[in-house]
C-alpha cells in the first residue's frame, strides 16, 4: 500500500490537522487485518451501530473501551485446555479492533447476542455547538426634515 503525503496541504489549510491524522490512521488500520468481520450501520441522522461477528467469545472474554475519539474492542480467549483439533475453522485467536470516532460521538449501549457484539453509538452535540437562530433587531432611525438647498425666488 502506498502512503499519501499530506504535507503540501498543510501550507494552505488551517485547523484540519485532525482530518489528516484520521486519513493517515486509516491507512494503518486497513493493513492490520480484517478479523473479526464487522458492519457499521447508520440508524438515523446521529445514531450508529457497529456489529462485530465474535462467534465463540464469551461476554467475559470481550472488552470495550473508549478513549478520546477512539473505540477499542478486544477479544481475549481463555485457555481451552488440551484439545486436539482435526479441523480448526473457528478462529480462536485474540483480537483488537479500533474505530476512530468523530467528535461528540458516545457509546450508548453494547449487547452480545447469537455471536454478534452490537455497539450502539450516538452523536450528541453540546448545546453551544448546535446551530441557533440569531434575531435581527431593527433600530428606528429618525427621519430628517428635508432641507431647502436654494432660497425660494420671489416674483417681482
Amino acid at each position: 500500500m502506498t502512503s499519501i503525503d499530506f504535507s503540501p496541504l498543510f501550507r494552505s489549510t488551517i485547523g484540519f490537522d485532525r482530518v489528516f491524522d484520521l486519513l493517515e490512521n486509516s491507512q494503518r488500520v486497513m493493513s492490520i487485518g480484517n478479523w473479526p468481520p464487522y458492519d457499521i450501520v447508520r440508524e438515523g441522522e446521529d445514531a450508529y451501530q457497529i456489529i462485530l461477528a465474535v462467534a465463540g467469545f464469551d461476554k467475559d472474554e470481550l472488552s470495550i473501551s473508549v478513549e478520546p475519539n477512539l473505540l477499542v474492542v478486544k477479544g481475549e480467549r481463555s485457555d481451552q485446555g488440551e484439545r486436539t483439533y482435526l479441523h480448526r475453522g473457528l478462529t480462536g485467536t485474540s483480537f483488537e479492533r479500533r474505530f476512530e470516532l468523530a467528535d461528540h460521538v458516545e457509546v450508548t449501549d453494547a449487547r452480545l447476542e447469537n455471536g454478534l457484539l452490537t455497539i450502539s453509538l450516538k452523536r450528541e452535540l453540546p448545546e453551544a455547538m448546535k446551530p441557533r437562530r440569531i434575531p435581527i433587531a431593527t433600530t428606528a432611525t429618525p427621519v430628517a426634515e428635508p432641507r431647502q438647498l436654494e432660497a425660494k425666488k420671489h416674483a417681482a
